[in-house]
C-alpha cells in the first residue's frame, strides 16, 4: 500500500472498527508481512488459550486530566465514559467468587472516577494479593481534592503504577505536555514521604516506561538502572521496579504513526523481533479486561478495538468463569506488539 493512501486515511482512524479494519488489511496483503495468526502458527499449532485466571484489570473510563500523544486509549479530559455502579459492583463480586489475585485499576485517570475511593475501599475489604492503580503522577497534584492521595493508597496497600516517560524533563513533556514532568517529580516526592518506593516499607512503587517513537523499548533492567541513578542523583527520589512497554499501533500511535509515515516500518520492526519465548507470557493468558460499559476483553488493547472476547459470555453481568475458560483468544496484528523483543504487557517484559 502506498504511503501516500496510508497517511489519507489518519483522520478516519479515531473509530475503533476502522482502526481494527486497517489493522487487519493494510499492509498485510498477499506478499505483504505475515498476519499474526500465521505467525503464531509457525510457534504452535494451536489458538492462543487463557490460563487459570490471575488478573482482573477494569477500566474506570477514559476522562484523564492529560492527553498524552501515544495514549492507546485516547483519553482526555473531554471523554465522559464511566463505568457504572452496577458495573462496579459485579467486579466486587467476582473478586469474591474467583481465585483472581491481582486487581488492575486504569483509566484513563480512575482516581477521576467519582467512585474511585468508594470502589477501593470496598474492594480493599475483599482483599486480593496484589491491589494495582495506574496513576498517571500529575493527577495527585492536579486539585486539592487528590493531594491526600498518598495517604489514601497508603491506607489500602495500594500498589502504584505510575507512568513517567523519561527521567529528563524535556522528553516527558514533549510526549506528555508542557508542565506534566515538574508534577509527576512533585508527586513522587509526596509517595516517597509516605513510604512508597522505600526499601522494605512494603509500600511498591513502579514506574512505566513508553518509548516515544517508532521503536522498541530498550532492555528492561538496564532502563531501570538509568532512571535509579538519575531520579536519586537530582531529586532524592526512590522507586521499586521500571516496566518497559511497547507502544501498540492502535489509537493515537497508529494515528502517529501514519501521518509521521512511520507505519510501515514500524510494523516490519515488530514482525522481524518476533520472540517465540514471548509468547508463552503473553498477558492476555491470564488477564481479563472490563470496559468502562461492562463488556469483556482479552485485554486492555483488544477493547480499544472493540475487539470482545470470543465467547457466548461478553458482558460482566453474565460473568461465568468456566464458559469465558473454554475461548480462543482473540488477537489481530498489533498483538506483534506484545511479542516483539523481550515481550511486553501491563507488567512490562515478559521474556
Amino acid at each position: 500500500m502506498a504511503t501516500k493512501s496510508l497517511k489519507g486515511r489518519v483522520h478516519d482512524l479515531a473509530d475503533s472498527s476502522t482502526q481494527l479494519e486497517f489493522l487487519s488489511n493494510g499492509i498485510f496483503a498477499p506478499g505483504g508481512l505475515p498476519s499474526f495468526k500465521e505467525k503464531l502458527n509457525t510457534v504452535q499449532a494451536e489458538a492462543l488459550k487463557p490460563k487459570s485466571l490471575e488478573i482482573l484489570q477494569m477500566n474506570l473510563g477514559y476522562m484523564c486530566n492529560q492527553v498524552c500523544a501515544h495514549c492507546h486509549v485516547d483519553a482526555g479530559p473531554d471523554r465522559k465514559e464511566m463505568m457504572s455502579r452496577a458495573t462496579l459492583e459485579h467486579c466486587l463480586q467476582i473478586l469474591k467468587t474467583t481465585p483472581v489475585t491481582t486487581l488492575d485499576l486504569t483509566g484513563g485517570a480512575p482516581e477521576m472516577h467519582p467512585d474511585f475511593r468508594w470502589f477501593v475501599s470496598e474492594a480493599a475489604k475483599i482483599g486480593v494479593e496484589d491491589f494495582i492503580v495506574r496513576s498517571n503522577l500529575t493527577i495527585l497534584r492536579a486539585n486539592k481534592k487528590y493531594y491526600d492521595l498518598p495517604h489514601f493508597f497508603k491506607d489500602h496497600h495500594i500498589h502504584v503504577v505510575s507512568s513517567l516517560p523519561f527521567y529528563k524533563k524535556d522528553k516527558t513533556d514533549r510526549q506528555r505536555g508542557e508542565g506534566v514532568f515538574s508534577q509527576s517529580i512533585q508527586a513522587l516526592v509526596e509517595l516517597n514521604k509516605v513510604g512508597y518506593g522505600k526499601a522494605d516499607s512494603g509500600f511498591q512503587l513502579d514506574l512505566v516506561y513508553n518509548p516515544s517513537g517508532a521503536f522498541l523499548p530498550a532492555d528492561q533492567l538496564a532502563l531501570e538502572n538509568d532512571f535509579k541513578k538519575a531520579l536519586k542523583k537530582e531529586y532524592d527520589i526512590d522507586f521499586n521496579q521500571l516496566f518497559t512497554i511497547t507502544n501498540l499501533p492502535i489509537s493515537r500511535f497508529l494515528e502517529y504513526l501514519i501521518a509521521s509515515e512511520n507505519y510501515e516500518d514500524y510494523m516490519q520492526l515488530l514482525v522481524e523481533a518476533f520472540n517465540p519465548a514471548a509468547v508463552a507470557n503473553v498477558m492476555c493468558t491470564n488477564t481479563l479486561s472490563v470496559g468502562w460499559d461492562g463488556y469483556l476483553y482479552d485485554c486492555d488493547f483488544n477493547q480499544m478495538l472493540d475487539l470482545k472476547v470470543a465467547s457466548p459470555v461478553q458482558h460482566i453481568k453474565d460473568f461465568d468463569l468456566d464458559q469465558l475458560q473454554t475461548r480462543e483468544i482473540c488477537v489481530s496484528q498489533h498483538c506483534y506488539g506484545c511479542t516483539a523483543g523481550a515481550g511486553s504487557s501491563c507488567q512490562g517484559s515478559v521474556a
